[in-house]
């Protein structure tokens, strides 16, 4: 990213949802310093060099120390050896993080006496491992300056950690909230003072008082289309706009979308921040906790500006968790069940694990050492994760320990802007292999098998990231309730006749497109390979068909037969004839069957809002889009009929001769099309078929046969599958362009290639910082797992880094169904039987009875009733095996 106007989007695309591409091309112009090469600092390091800044100065005067190996990802037993100094060790390995980013080194000193002129050359300085006196006073240097060098304090101790944030007395927000503004359709807007508008359909509209909408489309009160209201919320379904007694009154239509307004934050320095702090409060069951760590950390840095060193082992304790912005956070949960044990449980070994050791003590290091995990994916959380358990000596092969992780996914160049175990040369490797790989370079102790297989996530300790949120959650068997106790709402799905009839949003033009792609390039071809590998003679299907037998798929599968292309200029003309059936003939189609005049049985217009009425487009060889949608259609119909091209493709279309030469055959209208939306997507295998396209089928298949053009190779089809982050398949262009020119046929607003594929793509925006910090939380509750912890200890946590917003909340306990005062049952329990060969229906409830004391007045399987007294017959079952 030298060249802050080109993003490299195979790259960077998930985190370009999440910032946007002003903060990208601002990071791109970006020099970070950054002190300290500890645990805390390296994590830093990774993820501001996954992100993607011009320039990053690692600072550090320290050698590796064996403690390192247990905190520090990026140091190695031999760097230890060698009594390397912890910032040269590192630098490589944060370096080959990201080509686009110059990582340099410092080993200068830094103190108090240090002339801090030469920070003038950052944006952006941040400290670990630095006492307070000295943090102070770089923070002042730096507040101080025209504009302001950005400033981030932050340590860990043990199992408490603190940022501190000074971005200058008038740092703007562009986007306060992070959230994508949703465009909501209008059912009616009052003339009044003030107007009221209502969200169609009862959609909740998601706004606060005191924001703003902008308005557009609207009929009738066209005095709003294009201003912006403040808006005064009256119910999730409707807000006030102000006075619009004197506009024209609302007839029909209309969209509002919420205008996100800038946002000036105004910070103190460290020493006002010092004697009167702003803190966050993570854990509301612990309100006052924030203020006591305030306290006790200052009590830490007088310890350390007093003796020039940190308390000893039993007086304070070390190196866990990091966590974000501006506030204090705790994992006290986690010490509280080893407050007791006496102090050699914590003494240094003088091995890895001693940072470890000082939080958790031997006891319950031994029991991670011993612990087996089952971990699903190894993606950017599977990466963090798996670097976490390095760093805890989880899974020993000495302790008869074990990780099994599994992944069946490849490695993606999307993938190495988080997922920081691979590198460019791991392309197009499997995932959980290579992640296993590079865990043990981590730490060679651990004992990883690493499988490709698919497995449905019932995890333990289940995660999850979407842009700046993420979530935890912990499911303890007996103690909490399960994974499916709670669902997640469906997929809001678009209705059949919306997508194939009367797009109202651009998310619509763009499945469409997505759906073409789908049955052009991947399904058809699918289903005619499926077909001559049942039926290998095309003889014998014609002579099946010619007997009258229904065959499954024969007509489309003939269809494509008889019409398959044989040379690249047969491509273009097929994708040149599927323009017109898309974007003219469809518009015409649906004009003539519902004129702009056509009104409802109520009386109201047929096209109004949220229906839109279309406009047929007429091919032009020199509009680039139109160019691009046959270009690419025709790629793709070459692809999948093993035609070969080259950029021969364009200088074929590209003659005028040979447009002027092609056939458009005129359009004829058909009978009315269907409007109801509850109309289901057609089954393609199982469409009826009338007589005569039966005869025209056969007619086709024989006519085939006799040209001898039924061979091996015309019997074979090569299917697509979809793949958004190639840009030279051809794939993206297509649906881009089908999108954009449906779009245009309904007077949607386009959308630009991004946005276009992370909606083709269902690509889930993603930034290294989150899933760094859902990793960390996840290992936490993990440490509770294999220590036996109580219920009450466990934590799930949400939060949103972008606001920011921390909560941490108890687990849900489950529920216990009691029976009588001394048998109860939850979604846990499984109460077991053993029968016999002939055991009948009457010795399963005798011995029910007799295990369990519990006289079953009737037998269930799902919904179907085995036995219940009062039916009739139901008696005589009791007999039956």
């Amino acid at each position: 990213m030298a060249d802050s106007m080109d993003i490299d989007d195979s790259l960077y695309s998930r985190q370009r949802y999440v910032l946007g591409d002003s903060a990208m091309q601002q990071m791109a112009q970006s020099a970070v310093f950054l002190s300290g090469m500890g645990a805390l600092g390296v994590e830093i390091a990774k993820n501001i060099v996954l992100a993607g800044v011009k320039a990053v100065t690692l600072h550090d005067c320290k050698r590796c120390e064996v403690w390192d190996l247990g905190t520090n990802f990026f140091i190695r037993e031999e760097d230890v050896h060698s009594q390397k100094k912890r910032v040269e060790a590192v630098h490589s390995r944060v370096a080959e993080l990201n080509p686009y980013v110059q990582v340099s080194v410092s080993t200068d000193v830094l103190d108090d006496s240090t002339d801090l002129s030469f920070l003038k050359r950052y944006q952006c300085v941040v400290l670990t491992e630095t006492k307070l006196s000295l943090q102070k006073r770089i923070n002042h240097f730096c507040h101080s300056q025209q504009p302001p060098i950005k400033f981030i304090g932050c340590d860990v101790f043990g199992i408490c950690s603190r940022v501190f944030c000074d971005f200058g007395e008038a740092f703007e927000v562009s986007d306060p909230t992070g959230e994508e503004p949703k465009e909501l359709f209008i059912q009616n807007i009052s003339q009044g003072n003030p107007g009221v508008v209502m969200c169609m359909d009862s959609r909740t509209h998601g706004l606060q008082t005191g924001q703003s909408v902008c308005f557009k489309e609207i009929n009738g009160m066209t005095e709003l289309n294009g201003t912006t209201h403040q808006v005064t919320v009256l119910s999730p379904y409707s807000f006030a706009i102000g006075d619009t007694s004197s506009f024209q009154a609302f007839a029909h239509g209309g969209i509002f979308r919420l205008v996100k307004t800038p946002k000036t934050f105004n910070f103190e320095m460290m020493e006002q921040q010092l004697c009167d702090p702003r803190l966050l409060t993570p854990d509301f069951s612990k309100p006052e906790v924030p203020l006591q760590l305030h306290t006790i950390m200052l009590a830490l840095d007088a310890f350390q500006e007093q003796h020039a060193r940190l308390p000893s082992i039993g007086d304070a304790v070390y190196s866990l968790l990091n966590v974000s912005i501006q506030f204090y956070l705790d994992a006290i949960e986690v010490v509280q069940p080893l407050q007791y044990l006496p102090a050699e449980e914590f003494a240094p070994r003088g091995d890895r694990y001693d940072a470890l050791r000082a939080c958790i003590g031997e006891s319950m290091c031994l029991k991670l050492h011993k612990f087996r995990v089952f971990m699903v994916g190894c993606g950017a959380i599977g990466c963090e994760m798996l670097k976490n358990l390095a760093l805890l000596g989880v899974g020993l092969s000495r302790h008869s320990g074990e990780i099994c992780i599994t992944d069946p996914d490849l490695i993606e160049k999307s993938n190495l802007n988080r997922q920081f175990l691979f590198r460019p040369q791991h392309i197009q490797r499997p995932k959980s292999t290579t992640a296993a790989a590079a865990t043990l370079e981590i730490n060679p102790e651990m004992q990883i098998d690493a499988h490709l297989n698919k497995v449905r996530n019932n995890s333990l300790l289940d995660s999850g990231t979407m842009g700046t949120k993420g979530h935890t959650e912990i499911i303890v068997p007996y103690l909490t309730e399960s994974y499916n106790s709670h669902r997640d709402p469906p997929e809001e799905e678009i209705p059949f006749c919306t997508l194939k009839s009367f797009p109202a949003v651009i998310e619509h033009t763009i499945q469409w497109a997505r759906d073409k792609f789908e049955s052009a390039f991947s399904h058809k071809p699918s289903m005619y390979n499926m077909f001559w590998q049942s039926h290998s003679s095309a003889q014998d299907v014609l002579q099946r068909m010619m007997a009258g037998e229904s065959m499954e798929g024969s007509f489309q599968v003939i269809k494509l037969l008889s019409r398959r292309p044989t040379h690249l200029d047969h491509c273009l003309a097929l994708a040149r004839l599927k323009f017109d059936k898309y974007f003219k003939r469809k518009a015409l189609q649906l004009l003539h069957s519902f004129p702009l005049d056509t009104r409802l049985k109520d009386g109201s217009l047929f096209w109004q809002s949220p229906k839109r009425p279309p406009s047929p487009i007429e091919f032009d060889l020199n509009d680039p889009l139109h160019f691009s949608f046959v270009v690419s259609a025709a790629r793709l119909f070459a692809d999948i009929y093993n035609i070969p091209y080259s950029e021969e493709v364009k200088r074929i279309f590209n003659t005028s001769i040979w447009v002027s030469k092609l056939e458009v055959p005129e359009y004829r209208p058909a009978e009315k099309v269907s409007t109801d939306e509850t109309v289901k997507k057609p089954d393609q295998l199982k469409m009826t078929v009338s007589s005569e396209e039966e005869r025209e089928a056969i007619s086709q298949l024989q006519e085939a046969i006799s040209s001898n053009s039924v061979t091996p190779e015309r019997l074979c089809m090569t299917p697509l599958f979809f793949e958004k982050d190639d840009d030279t398949n051809g794939h993206m262009d297509f649906v881009a362009s089908a999108s954009a020119l449906r779009a245009q046929m309904y007077a949607i607003e386009a959308a630009d290639r991004l946005q276009t594929k992370r909606i083709a793509g269902k690509i889930i925006p993603a930034i290294a910082t989150s899933t760094a910090a859902v990793a960390g939380l996840v290992s936490m509750e993990l440490i509770k797992v294999a220590g036996d912890y109580g219920f009450e200890l466990f934590k799930n946590c949400f939060f949103n880094l972008a606001i920011p917003v921390m909560v941490l909340t108890e687990t849900a306990q489950v529920k216990r169904t009691q029976i009588r005062d001394d048998i109860s049952f939850s979604i846990w329990d499984r109460w077991t039987i053993f029968g016999h060969e002939d055991f009948t229906l009457s010795d399963f409830m005798s011995a029910v009875k007799e295990e369990y004391g519990i006289e079953p007045t009737m037998v269930v399987h799902g919904v179907k009733m085995l036995y219940v007294p009062v039916m009739p017959g139901h008696n005589k079952r009791l007999k039956l095996t």
